[in-house]
């Protein structure tokens, strides 16, 4: 056993897929990351203290990314899409919902929600000023998007649930006026999309949101993309429809929602933004739902996106919140950008030094952002443990701080966590692994890559400074291999569609001990499987998020700390 062990470390020092990114053949051009996006959201300044940022945009300007989101305070730049540095400025209203942002030449462009509206610009938003370009429109704007194409600009919006998007042309001659009236463009339609319905399973009958417009231009053809049902759903996506024309007729792509992530630790991908980076690759940046201490508790996530060779729009959110590479080369988006780390940590035995009753230590290894674990107080010397079962290789770590019983509003350079985490192979002796003892930067969702992967079956978290209230963690994940087996094929499964609303359909297959668990890989095509569901802890799901019309394939890939096994696909008719 000894032996097949250190074979086994072995083979993983040599496979460049399980190390560090630094230790892989193209060492200069690779970097990991982890949903959600690591940047200081922000304490809203109501109450409940709790944090927020959503419905963010991204633009590429003079070879650096800058991020526009909710609520924020600011926004943020970043010359490689992992580490986002904190601009704040006077000039915008970051107070408000849903900011765009477009680069037309030399010159950025800046609109958010509100009654008025105002446009803003300038030629380097790194400086934080800016300055108005038209004062405010005759009529109310929700959600915007500017859109610049062949020389001309172009306003979608909307935030309704009762109204369509609209879409209006402004004059780039004069302030950026509205020329003529918006014209509606589409609304929803749940008696057919059923993932357009309100709830974290899509089973309300509430109208829902349409929301978050957002246009792109792909070979000579316009996909505008919306969110619904409704930011505090797990089941909060992004559709798209296409037209040869900026004000349609639109029509709805087969493959919808194209941007879905309905399972795993952190749920949600919509109202959104598609953008491309340096290397002509695009990314699909959205927002992710906890909603539990206001509605609109929410993070931000991103993911690779594109086009595939029928023209067909998709995000890659499968394995959304492990561990992914951060390509700086052109690629193909459609191929997995998944390290192959798994999570080690999921329902393993754990402790703490003390806990609340109703936050118990589980709560930290449950895979769920919505639960937490909380210590009795917020002192230094509080700590949280957890045995992985066995030897392990680690790779990274993401420590997910929650906010129990803060009472902090605003941006301060006081807000910031300090701690340190030791890791054991026989919960005697421990060695530091990661040190934060002094660190001033505020990261509520802190990713760890490690410079080189260790052997470990204990790790411990050992608190040291919360900015208020107690230590509190929703989920101290880590990530590697496992010395398990892979689970086996799941080549056989039941499928029923719902013969009186096909958006729903039960899956069922057998139990498997050695899994972990499921992802569910479904799509409009057999190799369009675009869309998937994480399910830990049980052999069957029923998923209502399907258009009524279409056939489905579907395939379910089994896991544990060992790694994947794909599995076979099964069509199922429509109508």
């Amino acid at each position: 056993m000894q032996f097949l062990r250190l074979l086994f470390s072995l083979l993983i020092l040599m496979n460049p897929i399980l190390m560090n990114g630094k230790n892989n053949r193209n060492s200069e051009l690779v970097k990991t990351y982890c949903n959600p996006v690591g940047i200081s959201y922000r304490f809203c300044l109501d109450k409940p203290s709790r944090r927020e940022a959503a419905d963010p945009t991204v633009i590429l300007f003079k070879d650096e990314y800058f991020l526009f989101a909710s609520k924020s305070g600011g926004y943020w730049h970043s010359k490689d899409l992992i580490n986002w540095n904190l601009i704040e400025t006077g000039d915008l209203p970051t107070e408000e919902y849903a900011p765009t942002a477009v680069v037309m030449d030399d010159t950025v462009f800046f609109m958010a929600s509100g009654e008025k509206s105002p446009i803003y610009k300038t030629n380097d938003p790194k400086t934080g000023r800016w300055e108005v370009v038209n004062p405010g429109f005759p009529f109310s704007v929700t959600d915007p998007d500017l859109f610049y194409d062949d020389g001309r600009l172009y306003l979608y919006y909307g935030c309704s649930n009762k109204e369509p998007l609209y879409c209006v042309e402004l004059d780039l001659n004069n302030k950026l006026e509205p020329i003529g009236i918006p014209v509606k463009l589409f609304g929803v339609n749940t008696e057919i999309h059923g993932w357009e319905r309100q709830g974290d399973f899509n089973e309300l009958t509430l109208a829902p949101w349409l929301e978050g417009a957002w246009m792109n231009k792909h070979n000579g053809l316009y996909y505008l993309q919306y969110a619904a049902p409704g930011t505090e759903f797990k089941t909060y996506a992004d559709g798209v429809y296409t037209s040869r024309n900026l004000f349609g007729p639109f029509e709805y792509q087969k493959s919808n929602p194209f941007s879905l992530k309905q399972g795993g630790f952190l749920c949600g991908a919509g109202h959104g933004s598609t953008f491309e980076d340096k290397n002509g690759n695009l990314w699909h940046i959205t927002t992710q739902t906890i909603s539990v201490k206001h509605i609109f508790e929410r993070r931000i996530g991103i993911f690779p996106a594109g086009f595939d060779d029928d023209g067909v729009m998709f995000t890659k959110t499968a394995w959304g919140d492990y561990p992914q590479y951060m390509y700086d080369e052109k690629r193909n988006q459609l191929e997995s950008a998944f390290t192959g780390w798994m999570l080690l940590s999921y329902k393993k035995k754990a402790w703490a030094s003390s806990e609340i009753d109703l936050l118990p230590v589980m709560n930290a290894f449950d895979e769920d952002i919505r639960t937490y674990w909380s210590a009795k107080s917020g002192n230094k010397g509080e700590w949280l443990s957890v045995d992985l079962g066995e030897e392990s290789t680690v790779n990274a770590l993401q420590i997910n701080f929650a906010e129990h019983e803060t009472n902090l509003y605003g941006r301060s350079d006081k807000i910031y966590y300090q701690y340190t985490i030791e890791y054991s192979t026989d919960g005697k002796i421990w060695r530091l692994l990661v040190d934060k003892s002094e660190n001033k930067i505020d990261m509520p969702h802190d990713y760890i890559e490690l410079d080189s992967p260790v052997r470990a079956r204990y790790l411990k978290l050992n608190n040291i400074h919360v900015p208020d209230g107690k230590f509190a963690v929703s989920g101290f994940r880590i990530f590697g291999k496992g010395y398990k087996h892979k689970p086996k094929v799941v080549d056989e499964f039941e499928i029923v569609r719902n013969e009186l609303d096909k958006c729903n359909v039960e899956i069922k297959w057998n139990e498997d001990k050695l899994a972990t668990g499921f992802v569910i890989n479904y799509g409009a095509g057999q190799k369009k499987l675009y869309h998937s569901l994480m399910v830990y802890g049980s052999n069957s799901v029923t998923l209502k998020s399907l258009n009524s019309d279409y056939d489905y394939y579907f395939s379910i890939d089994s896991f544990n700390e060992g790694g994947i096994t794909k599995g076979i696909i099964i069509k199922v008719a429509g109508k």
